[in-house]
């Protein structure tokens, strides 16, 4: 009698996709660390101890709910180094220390622990710890430094060790005793909505401007998505139609009163918009599923993104706008689903 062979049955999914969880968050690491470089480049030691205190604090934080839970140990996905990049790059490089490590470690407490872990999130954890320290700290947040001054690899920017809850020195004074060449150390947002002066735009694409740690180079930024995009790490759709929201948007205004409102080019360039494009609004957890609701998704987030830096009281809405995008994902999912096959529409 011939041997039967045999019949293994399994649960779908059949096909697997090359890609994991592990190589889909190493590569958006790999794609961070230019912007990272371009930060320390542009800011020196102080923006390199803010991306190793925040990313460390992410860890750490990680791990010590992973022991107090019982969990197994979690670090491996890469998940919690991705947000202390991304939050670090998104805080001004004059933030004291002790903030920054508040900043991660509500990241990951509130942003991705409290919700049940990776994948489970509803936010993305990076901007949950920039919303919070944005309330908390409203004055640190909003100091800036210029970019590219004199030893920037020798010292360190005052505010950087001050001691918690203490009055830091005052970065505007430190401004004025470090040479700034031709730059302010108000970002090109502020400078436009409360002075009315525009930064020439091929600027703010290279990177010549003030800002966040890492949002000042729209060029390397713009690079970086692309190779995720390319690599299908990411889907292209959400970068693409928040910058379409943004451009439509912020050109509508621009028709209306060229004088008032900034041109389309200098909102698509300036402030966290790129970042929060390309690494932030395309968090598989928190975005659509659904074509049409990709679309939906990212034009909400271009649209609201202009409306908070016109009429808003802060020079920038990108982390508010991808954070009620988050918010109101479920609701675009449940309302752009497909229809089943053969089934009736409501009557």
């Amino acid at each position: 009698m011939s041997k039967k062979s045999k019949i293994e049955l399994r649960t779908t999914p059949h096909l697997h996709a090359p890609q994991n969880v592990v190589v889909i968050m190493q590569n958006v690491v790999f794609a961070i660390l230019p912007i990272a470089a371009w930060s320390i480049w542009q800011f020196g030691l102080s923006a390199l101890l803010l991306l190793l205190t925040v990313t460390g604090t992410c860890l750490l934080t990680e791990r010590l709910f992973n022991i107090t839970s019982g969990q197994a140990n979690t670090l491996g996905d890469w998940s919690a180094i991705i947000t202390g990049l991304l939050l670090a790059l998104t805080l001004p490089p004059a933030f004291p220390l002790w903030m920054a490590v508040v900043a991660g470690f509500i990241a990951m407490a509130m942003g991705k622990v409290m919700f049940g872990g990776l994948g489970m999130n509803i936010f993305n954890p990076a901007l949950v710890g920039r919303a919070f320290v944005q309330a908390a700290f409203p004055v640190a947040i909003t100091t800036w430094t210029p970019a590219l001054f004199d030893g920037r690899f020798s010292q360190l920017i005052p505010s950087t060790l001050t001691m918690p809850f203490m009055i830091p020195v005052e970065v505007a004074d430190w401004n004025s005793q470090v040479a700034i060449d031709a730059f302010s150390g108000a970002t090109p947002l502020a400078l436009q909505k409360f002075e009315g002066i525009n930064t020439p735009v091929l600027d703010l694409f290279v990177g010549n401007a003030a800002g966040s740690s890492g949002e000042t180079s729209a060029l390397i930024i713009l690079v970086c998505g692309l190779y995720l995009a390319f690599r299908n790490f990411l889907d292209w759709r959400i970068p693409f139609y928040i910058l379409s929201g943004t451009f439509l948007t912020s050109g509508a205004f621009y028709l209306i009163d060229p004088v008032l409102y900034p041109e389309p080019l200098f909102m698509l360039f300036s402030g966290g918009l790129m970042l929060g494009a390309w690494f932030m609004a395309t968090d598989m957890v928190g975005s659509p599923v659904t074509p049409v609701g990709v679309i939906i998704y990212g034009l909400l987030i271009g649209f609201l993104t202009v409306i908070i830096r016109i009429f808003g009281g802060l020079s920038e809405g990108v982390m508010y706008a991808i954070l009620l995008a988050n918010a109101a994902t479920p609701l675009i999912d449940q309302y752009t689903l497909p229809r089943v096959f053969g089934q009736q529409g409501k009557s």
